[in-house]
């Protein structure tokens, strides 16, 4: 089930000015793949830093575990899930990525396991990666702002299916599918974690950015009785202010990046 990331200029985990500068990302990779739980896990992380990276004529494609389908009370899943697969795709399409795909594992009971590492190790033989990107995999977001068991699974899954994907005894079917071993991962970059070490200019993408998450609007109506856009707008704008604290003064998007 979606939640949003709590706000990130008064959680602990972006840290006041004193603490150490966020390195910049790599820059020296083509191509990208985001797993993530939900839609909207993307737009309410680093959609800014994606809009950059499609600017500059890098690939990126979305994969999602599940189609968001327990995310809204109001709604029943068969409804809510195809609106907000829909809704996911013009969002993306607002930052520059065409090709978005669903797992469809069960939105709020994902469970860790094989299959959830099959099915993303899978994803990054399809897609063969140098980025991976994902979303905070730990218990908290910082102090005592919980997590959800989607996310954490997710993300624990994403870190694992890197190291997999190049494995041919692991998952050994996959070959037999046409998906060979695919040793090229070369980071897994966490967005909204508790311990960033790099960053990426959110400047030019940071508008896009808001009307990326503004494309949730079914969700976000249902979240909140505040405007739509001064709600995107004042969540995304705060974060990026908060986290370029720690990155030379700019807007910036966060990331825990994990080389391999």
């Amino acid at each position: 089930m979606t939640e949003p990331q709590p706000d990130l200029t008064t959680e602990p985990h972006n840290g006041p000015a004193t603490e150490p500068p966020l390195e910049p990302m790599p820059t020296d990779w083509q191509r990208a793949l985001a797993v993530v739980a939900h839609p909207d896990d993307l737009e309410y992380g680093c959609a800014a830093a994606v809009a950059g990276w499609t600017d500059a004529g890098r690939e990126i494609t979305y994969v999602l575990a599940t189609r968001g389908e327990a995310g809204i009370d109001t709604l029943e899943p068969a409804t809510c899930g195809p609106l907000r697969e829909q809704e996911q795709r013009a969002s993306a399409a607002v930052v520059g990525v065409s090709s978005v795909e669903f797992l469809d594992h069960k939105d709020g009971v994902i469970e860790y396991g094989l299959r959830l590492r099959r099915d993303i190790a899978a994803a990054i033989r399809r897609h063969r990666p140098e980025l991976v990107i994902t979303l905070n995999h730990r218990d908290t977001w910082g102090g005592v702002a919980w997590n959800t068991p989607d996310h954490v699974a997710v993300g624990r899954a994403t870190l694992d299916a890197a190291s997999d994907a190049g494995n041919r005894w692991i998952f050994p079917e996959l070959a037999d599918q046409g998906l060979e071993p695919w040793n090229g991962v070369r980071w897994v970059a966490v967005a909204g974690s508790a311990q960033p070490t790099h960053a990426v200019d959110a400047t030019p993408g940071l508008e896009r950015s808001v009307r990326s998450l503004l494309e949730h609007r079914t969700y976000i109506e249902a979240l909140t009785d505040e405007d739509p856009e001064t709600y995107c707008r004042t969540f995304l704008l705060g974060n990026a202010e908060a986290t370029g604290r720690r990155f030379g003064g700019k807007p910036a998007v966060a990331f825990e990046l994990f080389s391999r």
